[in-house]
C-alpha cells in the first residue's frame, strides 16, 4: 500500500479547512486502493517495492524534462531494471521525465501546455493547489518547481496513481501527492485551495455545470480557476454533442466554443474570466512513442482530411480559461 501518511500531516497542517478531510482521507484512501476492486493494484505495488535503491544528485523539477537524478548516480544494470520496472506501468501519458539519464519519453509533451499558462496565471509561489485529473502528476510537479506550497493531484485511475508512487520513490517530497480521487470524492464547499486546475476534464463530464460549481467550490474567496479544454471555433451559445465518439473517446459529451464557455463560467458564478488561449492539437504534441505504444493523435485524424477527426468531427483545439472566485 502506498503510504500517504506524511502527505497527509503536511495537509492537515497546511489549513484549519483541511483537518476534518485529512482525517477522513485514510480510510476514503484505503477503500480506492481495495485490491478486490482492481486487480493489478498488487503488481503495480510490487513493482513500486523492487525499484533500484538509487539516491538522485540533484532534481530540477522546473524544466520541460523533469529531471531526477543523473546518469552517473546509477549504474548501466539498474538503469536496465529501472526501464524494464517503469514499462511495466505502460502506458505513461503526460510528461516527459528524465529519471537518472532514462528518458520517458510521454504520449503527452505536457510541457507544451504548461509553457502555454505558466506566464499568465497568478505566481503559485507560496500557494495551496488542486489539480483535478492530474494524471501522474507531471504538472503537480511543475507547480512545486515553481514554489507552490502544497499541491493536492487527484485522479482515479490507478495506473497514473502508481506512477506518480513510481517516481515519488526518489522524490519523497511530502509537499505534494496524487491522491486515488475523483472530483466527486472531495468535500462539497471545501473553499481551501488558492488555485484550481482542472486540465482535460471538463469535455469528459456529463454535466458540465455542475464541476464548474464543484470546483468554485473548492476554492477560496479570490482563488484562481486554471481550466483547460477541448473547445471547438464558433459564436456564443455553439456546443458540439458527439452522437458517439470524439477522436475514438467515449465519453466525450459537451465541446463548447470559447464564447459559449466564458458565458457558462460566468454563469456558474465566476469573475474576471479571460480566454488565455486557443491552439490546435498537434502530432508534435500527442503521439505514440516507446512509452505509450497504443493508438493517439495520429490515428484519430481523418485519413483523407486532418481538419478533421476520424469520425468527421473538428480536429482537437483546446482552450485555456483563468477565472476568479468573487
Amino acid at each position: 500500500m502506498i503510504d500517504y501518511s506524511v502527505f497527509l500531516q503536511h495537509l492537515s497542517s497546511a489549513s484549519d479547512r483541511f483537518k476534518s478531510w485529512a482525517q477522513a482521507l485514510p480510510e476514503q484512501i484505503s477503500r480506492k486502493l481495495d485490491p478486490a476492486k482492481n486487480k493489478d493494484l498488487a503488481h503495480w505495488q510490487a513493482v513500486i517495492e523492487r525499484l533500484p535503491d538509487l539516491k538522485p544528485s540533484m532534481i530540477d523539477l522546473n524544466r520541460s524534462i523533469i529531471q531526477i537524478g543523473r546518469k552517473e548516480d546509477a549504474a548501466p544494470k539498474q538503469i536496465e531494471r529501472l526501464r524494464s520496472d517503469l514499462m511495466e506501468l505502460h502506458p505513461w501519458r503526460k510528461g516527459p521525465f528524465d529519471l537518472f539519464g532514462l528518458l520517458i519519453d510521454t504520449e503527452w509533451r505536457s510541457d507544451l501546455k504548461w509553457d502555454r499558462l505558466k506566464d499568465e496565471i497568478r505566481p503559485l509561489k507560496g500557494r495551496i493547489v488542486l489539480d483535478v485529473g492530474s494524471g501522474n502528476g507531471y504538472h503537480c510537479l511543475r507547480m512545486i518547481g515553481v514554489g507552490a506550497d502544497l499541491v493536492t493531484g487527484i485522479d482515479p485511475y490507478m495506473k497514473n496513481v502508481a506512477q506518480f508512487a513510481a517516481v515519488q520513490t526518489y522524490l519523497r517530497r511530502s509537499d505534494v501527492q496524487v491522491l486515488p480521487l475523483g472530483i466527486e470524492d472531495l468535500p462539497d464547499n471545501l473553499q481551501a485551495f488558492d488555485s484550481v486546475f482542472s486540465m482535460g476534464v471538463l469535455y469528459h463530464r456529463r454535466s458540465p455545470f455542475d464541476h464548474l460549481f464543484k470546483l468554485k467550490s473548492l476554492l477560496k474567496n479570490g482563488g484562481e480557476l486554471i481550466l483547460e479544454t477541448l473547445v471547438i471555433e464558433g459564436r456564443k451559445g455553439e456546443v458540439l454533442v458527439p452522437r458517439h465518439r470524439y477522436a475514438k473517446m467515449r465519453n466525450v459529451w459537451f465541446i463548447p466554443s470559447p464564447p459559449t464557455l466564458e458565458e457558462w463560467l460566468i454563469r456558474a458564478g465566476f469573475k474576471e474570466v479571460r480566454l488565455l488561449n486557443v491552439s490546435l492539437t498537434t502530432t508534435e504534441e500527442q503521439r505514440p512513442t516507446d512509452w505509450m505504444r497504443f493508438e493517439s493523435l495520429p490515428h484519430f485524424l481523418h485519413p483523407d482530411d486532418d481538419r478533421l477527426t476520424i469520425e468527421g468531427y473538428p480536429r482537437p483545439r483546446r482552450a485555456i480559461f483563468l477565472a476568479t472566485k468573487p
